[in-house]
């Protein structure tokens, strides 16, 4: 999407702390894991060290992604499987959409979220912004 083309349709922000992230998988465990993360995300976080940072910026990501939706019809139904974090080649994050996030990006789109994820050691964070293309449109 070149600039100057592009409508604004949502934006959501969030912030997860890590350590509320390691209690609840101390408590919970995989429980956790399957609840908030795809089985694609479940796979990365894991082998990663201190997974709770991880799985803090994806949640923050989902999260911040839902309130950037809710500015289309039917997407207060959303669910966390419905969203997957992914990492470009040189870490880029992007976001798949999947089941009703899918379906609501094939009703109303053609969008696109673009998503920037950050993180201390205490805490994690996520933008989502929703776009869609207008080119050619008048």
């Amino acid at each position: 999407m070149g600039v100057g083309t592009m409508e604004l349709i949502g934006v959501g922000i969030d912030l997860v702390d890590i350590a509320r992230v390691e209690r609840m998988l101390e408590r919970h465990g995989e429980r956790v894991l399957t609840r908030f993360l795809t089985e694609d995300e479940r796979e990365y976080v894991i082998g990663r060290f201190r997974p709770a940072l991880h799985i803090a910026a994806r949640m923050a990501a989902k999260e911040a992604a839902y309130k950037a939706l809710q500015s289309l019809p039917d997407a207060r139904a959303v669910s966390w499987q419905d969203l997957e974090v992914e990492r470009a080649h040189d870490g880029r994050p992007s976001l798949k959409l999947l089941g009703l996030a899918a379906d609501l990006a094939e009703k109303h789109g053609p969008f696109a979220i673009q998503l920037s994820l950050s993180h201390s050691d205490r805490t994690a964070g996520a933008v989502a912004v929703l776009v869609r293309d207008v080119r050619g449109k008048t």
